[in-house]
């Protein structure tokens, strides 16, 4: 699906705009959450298809999408995709994989140009593609006026010092040195741990688990609320039942631990959670139900600001 409308919420003095590159069958349910059993997702059926699960094929629906954030006079970006001509030799899905990014940028009346922040939830290759672009066979950054806020933990882990220094996986190795190594030669990049505040409106916070540096941002704003997840949650199985990792958790059990404390907060503070991945309405509003949560309403758009 593309973005060929504007999709936008307001919250207090904060306009959220999402923008979807694009959605669709990803991968067989049960590898997608593998500790979420075939009863759940049958269980669920009535709303989970067809938005977030193809029974017929047994495909679970994901989105790649980006949310901008218009706050205190600036536009923050947040995650940036995967990026178009990648070498990704790990994942087929998105090795050189083409997609309209900036295209469905300009369909929300966006450009480049008028970013002043980009954040990366996570150091994952479908989240920091659009970090740079490519210019005569150069990566450079696809964003020349903005500051980009990158989790210290993820930095080191997936940096030459760290993860692929280490380990020598190819697809670590080729993410930051094609989508986070640029931002740092031009000294747009800046390490962050704990909390950081980014304006009146917005914060983020470390939140580990799914990779060392995974991070939630949360938006408060004239007494509403939203919290930005990225790959805390990929499936909405997994607000049923925290416990239930992704197959791209690199730590369970502090993966499982994190979903449950966002959640918790969220169903308390009637923050709208908005993870990265959700394809349909691609946010919801979540209420403590047993040793889980269930939905309460999904996210409504109107035509913006």
């Amino acid at each position: 699906m593309e973005n060929e409308s504007k999709q936008s919420m307001v919250f207090g003095d904060v306009e959220v705009i999402r923008v979807v590159e694009w959605q669709g069958p990803l991968v067989p349910a049960r590898e997608f959450v593998p500790e979420a059993g075939e009863q759940v997702w049958k269980d669920n059926e009535d709303w989970l298809a067809p938005d977030h699960w193809r029974p017929e094929e047994d495909q679970a629906v994901v989105a790649l999408q980006s949310w901008v954030l218009r706050s205190a006079g600036r536009t923050v970006l947040v995650d940036t995709g995967v990026g178009n001509g990648r070498e990704r030799p790990g994942s087929q899905r998105f090795h050189h994989w083409q997609g309209d990014f900036l295209g469905a940028l300009d369909r929300a009346g966006i450009r480049p140009e008028d970013i002043d922040v980009v954040v990366n939830t996570h150091l994952h290759v479908d989240h920091v593609g659009w970090n740079t672009r490519d210019e005569a066979g150069e990566w450079v950054p696809t964003f020349p006026r903005a500051q980009y806020l990158l989790p210290a933990a993820d930095d080191f882990h997936y940096g030459p010092r760290g993860g692929y220094g280490k380990t020598g996986r190819a697809d670590e190795r080729l993410m930051y040195e094609d989508s986070v190594a640029p931002v740092h030669r031009t000294g747009q990049a800046v390490l962050w741990d704990g909390v950081h505040r980014i304006d009146e409106n917005l914060t983020l916070e470390s939140a580990p688990g799914h990779t060392p540096g995974s991070s939630v941002l949360r938006l408060a704003s004239g007494g509403e609320r939203a919290v930005f997840v990225g790959d805390i949650l990929h499936s909405p199985v997994q607000i049923l039942d925290p416990a239930h990792n992704s197959c791209f958790c690199a730590d369970p059990a502090g993966a499982a631990a994190t979903r449950r404390r966002i959640l918790a907060r969220a169903a308390d503070e009637r923050e709208l959670v908005v993870p990265a991945h959700f394809a349909g309405q691609g946010a919801v509003e979540v209420r403590a139900e047993g040793d889980g949560f269930a939905l309460t309403r999904w996210a409504a758009y109107g035509p913006g600001r």
